[in-house]
């Protein structure tokens, strides 16, 4: 009889250390996760503005660097000229997207998922290829300028060299970021708002200053500001097309691979830094007061055909999308071109790269293995960390911290990514405090690994934000339920949490892949000679002239990330059913 309680009182307790060695497992790998983002960003960024207030020597000269960048009129001139160039891209990159967006959502034109893959064609090359086709399309021996050959009576010279082509290039480059964010802000809107406003006899153009601006005024400011922070700190359309129009992000690949000048190099990634940050910060207030606004609402607003509305978007959205597809087209021909502009007939000997610089094939399959590492290792470490960070209840402190941190890289551009990761994992030994402490990260400079982690920290904040949406729209039952039942964590994130979340997982995958492919800014200071990679060879092969190779292996690019996102959509297409049907309401089965 008295030992009745005790086949009770054994499971409890079992339960209870089961509960206390989750917690210290979450806890463990909360505070690995704090520690990899130490090492990999704040550690290399703190080396880089270390040695931003150094000589050559090492020797601590506080701001005098800065002092003698500004008072270098060289210099200091190119920021004037990234914050000119900067904005005005915005501004007509975000007008254009607004409008495009607009047809999309506000209007009953056809073939709308059309104009948006077009929409999105940008996204898969380097902005170097954009540079490439203006010369192409506006250089002294393009085909607008020259009249089509001769076949026009006259030519139209844009002057593209300078700020005229950066822009260019840099409207292309933005076009398809602010069509995204504007779309996602459109589509949030109440349609209660626009039959009020009907109701009240209010012309359209009223409704549309008075109810879609103030409805998506924080979309347009987060597209604003996301399209500068780009504009701003890339680096391939301005190498190409920039001529002596110097901007920030060239001068420090001016300073550190045509000068070795890294000192300074570390002075302008800084002063690189600072607008991209506050950009950053702005951005980040105007996307949660849309956000809040968001959750608000819940009848969409579902657009009635209008052929007086309806026309003139459908006809602008089919000259856009004209003019993307032209412009690739542009590039596809050039690459295939025998001598630009005097022997057009076609031949594949520009894709021949073995005569040219930059690693030829193997600068391709390199980039291929690269980004696949990337979207492998990326997408593990991106989505557990928002699920550590979503999914642990308790440790706030420490929750917050890693989320801070996780949001971290997305104010790093490319360029300052790179040139830090050179000072922080190429020194074989720190001196601090007058000790020598060897650098245990060093083996991992020039290899694979440091161009996989590049990316991984590049690209890690906005695969953060889609897996933390993903994870906060599945039902929190299921972690209480398996906690409940004894069953560990990790086995709900195997048998649950990742099945469901499927779509966003392959989701995050493809934007790792896809911009590990096309990035130039992130690596071209950190790839080894033995270890080409395709976007870099594009660079060197412009350097060195040899425009029609390098447009040809922009096209290998592209063609390789088109390929990725169709295998990509064909597959989702049954996973997104399956996993729907399997996370549905009242299946029991499942």
């Amino acid at each position: 009889m008295n030992s009745a309680p005790l086949p009770t009182f054994r499971p409890l307790s079992r339960f209870f250390s089961h509960i206390d060695g989750e917690r210290l497992v979450r806890a463990a790998l909360l505070a690995f996760l704090c520690l990899w983002l130490i090492v990999s960003v704040v550690l290399p960024l703190s080396t880089l503005v270390v040695k931003s207030l150094c000589d050559k020597a090492g020797g601590f000269v506080g701001l005098d660097n800065f002092i003698r960048y500004f008072q270098t009129p060289a210099l200091a001139v190119s920021l004037g000229n990234s914050l000119w160039v900067s904005g005005l891209t915005t501004i007509l990159a975000v007008g254009l997207g607004f409008a495009y967006a607009y047809a999309l959502t506000r209007t009953a034109i056809p073939a709308k998922g059309f104009f948006l893959g077009v929409a999105m064609m940008p996204l898969f090359a380097p902005t170097l290829l954009n540079g490439i086709v203006l010369i192409y399309l506006f250089g002294k021996k393009g085909l607008v300028t020259t009249g089509f050959f001769g076949l026009l009576p006259f030519g139209l010279d844009i002057g593209l060299y300078g700020a005229v082509g950066i822009v260019i290039a840099e409207v292309l480059y933005i076009f398809p970021q602010a069509v995204l964010l504007l779309t996602m802000a459109l589509r949030a809107t109440d349609a209660r708002f626009y039959e009020a406003a009907r109701s009240m006899g209010a012309s359209p153009g009223r409704v549309f200053f008075t109810v879609t601006l103030p409805g998506v005024r924080y979309g347009l400011v987060s597209a604003c500001f996301v399209g500068f922070i780009l504009c701003f700190t890339d680096f391939g359309a301005p190498k190409v097309v920039g001529g002596f129009f110097n901007v920030l992000a060239t001068d420090i690949y001016k300073q550190v691979i045509g000068q070795q000048n890294f000192v300074m190099g570390a002075t302008v990634s800084v002063i690189l830094l600072v607008p991209t940050v506050l950009a950053f910060v702005a951005d980040r207030v105007s996307r949660k007061k849309q956000s809040a606004m968001i959750a608000a609402r819940c009848v969409p607003l579902v657009p009635c055909p209008d052929s007086r509305r309806d026309r003139p978007f459908f006809f602008f959205c089919l000259a856009v999308a004209l003019a993307v597809i032209g412009f690739f087209a542009v590039a596809v021909f050039a690459s295939l071109a025998r001598v630009w502009p005097y022997d057009l007939g076609l031949t594949l000997a520009h894709y021949d790269f073995s005569r040219m610089g930059g690693g030829g094939y193997q600068a391709f399959f390199n980039s291929l293995k690269m980004s696949a590492a990337s979207a492998v290792v990326g997408t593990a470490v991106t989505f557990a960390a928002a699920y550590l960070i979503e999914k642990t209840s308790g440790m706030g402190h420490v929750r917050r911290v890693a989320s801070f941190l996780c949001i971290v890289p997305l104010a790093l551009p490319g360029l300052v990514i790179g040139l830090s990761y050179i000072f922080f994992f190429n020194a074989p030994a720190f001196d601090l405090f007058g000790l020598r402490i060897p650098n245990p990260a060093n083996g991992l400079y020039a290899t694979m690994g440091i161009l996989v982690l590049s990316n991984v920290v590049h690209f890690f904040t906005v695969g953060y934000l889609t897996a933390t949406t993903a994870l906060g729209q599945l039902d929190r039952e299921f972690e209480s339920v398996s906690e409940s039942m004894g069953v560990p964590f990790y086995a709900t994130f195997l048998r649950v949490t990742a099945p469901v979340c499927l779509p966003a997982i392959l989701e995050i995958a493809l934007y790792y892949f896809v911009n590990s492919m096309a990035t130039v800014s992130a690596v071209i200071f950190l790839y080894a000679a033995d270890i080409p990679l395709a976007a870099v060879a594009v660079a060197n092969m412009d350097d060195a002239g040899d425009i029609a190779p390098a447009c040809a292996m922009s096209v290998l690019i592209v063609a390789a990330n088109v390929a990725v996102r169709t295998l990509y959509g064909l597959f989702t297409a049954k996973v997104r059913k399956r996993s729907q049907a399997w996370a549905a309401p009242g299946n029991e089965e499942a």
